[in-house]
């Protein structure tokens, strides 16, 4: 019987099985295999260009080309690159320094060793990104990878299982498609290492069926990410980089702009540049360069939020001409909203779409106070040219990660770790961090010829009481 006409859990048993005997025939690639595999994943990603973008917009029903190549193929190109140039200096043991009782001779060195096998559950925002940069480290710590791909990315997910094959055997690299049912099954298996990326009420389900088989995970989750713009950044400029990364991919980004703070005088001045910002990007809604929402029930949800903050008070401002929204082809323009309720949909969850609500301050002290009584967010955006505020807000509101004067460019550092805090995420990737993350970190302790505890006893005598009151100090 071929492994495709097994029950479900077979299945995916059945591949994790074939992948960890995989493992232990040989559990340590060299230096020069795991170069080959992350060329591989290189490969890949040229070849398919074309048609990676052809699938990612199948499934969204609209999505720009150089969106997918800018946001997608090309950071994961480049991080290619730059595991590459530090992969053989991860990959070097570290050198410890020797404590307790050890004659010279003695050594401690820190061994960075595969985990094995590791599970990764991708989400549809960002599919191809959030597949390949994991399995960049993945690879690079010496692991194989099972990876579950979104029931909204089906025809990415069928390009992937179709042409991965003729990259990497199957004991090195799967890809599984969600036909009902699989996510609940793949979260199940006991993986060496699970990373998961999206929403917390997912990640959650993921968490607690992760941890009856005490298989450590790595949550890369949501957040209702701020931007605070302070009275001495050119509001302009703050405008035009808020506004680019949320309407990015229509707002659909775990680490896009959630909503704005911006001071009270300079509201009005905030929507006027709005209205001209937008409309000079997306001249209308049928713009090819404007993404489509993902399905039918994110685009009811979404309207139903501004519907709600309409009728409690709030004024929703559409940012293109025309029609505001196409809910045969599930698009919506880009909107503001002033003054929603906070405890309304659109400040009690993340959005993830292009809605902007926009509140007014007049101190920054009520800007953190409303952040905090939230859960800590994935990311924080302060616009400040003033080091001792912005300071002043790192050191008040715990987040994620952050960017100054700017939003969303700390995830595109590959020299950062990436990773949220709290409800927003645990553990990281990206960077150094990222290879550690899929490794074992192993402490290797090589005992001298000579041990102190063969002076010591027992029997206890004076020397242990002598040595004892040494390392004591009294």
């Amino acid at each position: 019987m071929k492994m495709t006409d097994l029950p479900l859990a077979e299945r995916l048993h059945a591949a994790l099985a074939q992948q960890r005997a995989s493992y232990r025939a040989h559990p340590v690639p060299s230096y020069a295999e795991r170069r080959e595999d992350l060329k591989q994943l290189r490969a890949f990603l040229r070849d398919h260009e074309h048609a990676l973008c052809e699938a990612v917009n199948a499934d969204y029903g609209q999505r720009s080309r150089v969106e997918t190549r800018l946001t997608e193929i090309a950071p994961a190109v480049d991080g290619v690159a730059h595991v590459l140039g530090h992969l053989k200096d991860w990959m070097r043991p570290q050198h410890r320094r020797v404590d307790w009782l050890s004659f010279p001779g003695a050594s401690n060195r820190l061994i960075p060793q595969p985990l094995g096998v590791v599970g990764a559950i991708v989400p549809w925002n960002f599919p191809v990104n959030l597949s390949f940069v994991p399995l960049t480290y993945i690879f690079a710590a010496g692991n194989r990878a099972m990876v579950k791909m979104s029931e909204n990315s089906r025809h990415l997910a069928a390009l992937l299982i179709d042409k991965i094959p003729a990259y990497f055997p199957p004991e090195k690299l799967q890809f599984f498609d969600e036909t009902g049912g699989v996510g609940v099954e793949f979260s199940k298996l006991p993986f060496d290492h699970l990373l998961f990326t999206g929403s917390g009420a997912t990640g959650r389900k993921v968490m607690a069926a992760a941890a009856d088989n005490l298989c450590p995970v790595t949550l890369e989750l949501g957040g209702k990410s701020p931007a605070i713009v302070l009275d001495d950044f050119p509001l302009k400029t703050a405008a035009e980089r808020i506004l680019f990364v949320k309407c990015l991919n229509a707002g659909q980004i775990c680490t896009t702009v959630d909503h704005a703070w911006i001071p009270r005088a300079k509201l009005d001045e905030f929507v006027r540049l709005a209205k001209e910002i937008v409309p000079a990007r997306y001249p209308s809604l049928d713009s090819a360069d404007y993404t489509s929402v993902i399905d039918r029930r994110a685009y009811d949800r979404l309207m139903a939020a501004l519907d709600e903050a309409r009728e409690r008070g709030a004024t929703v401002i559409p940012l293109l001409p025309g029609p505001a929204a196409d809910e045969a082809r599930h698009r919506i323009a880009p909107h503001l909203v002033l003054d929603a309720p906070m405890d309304s949909a659109l400040m009690k969850r993340e959005i993830f779409g292009p809605i902007l609500p926009v509140h007014g301050y007049d101190e920054i002290g009520e800007v953190i106070d409303a952040i905090n009584a939230g859960d800590r967010p994935l990311a924080v955006y302060p616009f400040s040219h003033d080091r001792r505020r912005v300071e002043h807000i790192l050191n008040h509101v715990m987040s994620g990660g952050v960017s100054v004067n700017d939003a969303l460019f700390h995830v595109a550092q590959h020299d950062l770790p990436f990773g949220g805090v709290g409800s927003s995420g645990m553990g990281h990737y990206h960077g150094r961090e990222g290879f550690e993350t899929f490794s074992k970190m192993r402490p290797v302790f090589h005992q001298a010829r000579w041990s102190a505890l063969q002076l010591i006893g027992p029997p206890y005598g004076r020397f242990a009481e002598m040595m004892l009151k040494f390392l004591i100090g009294k």
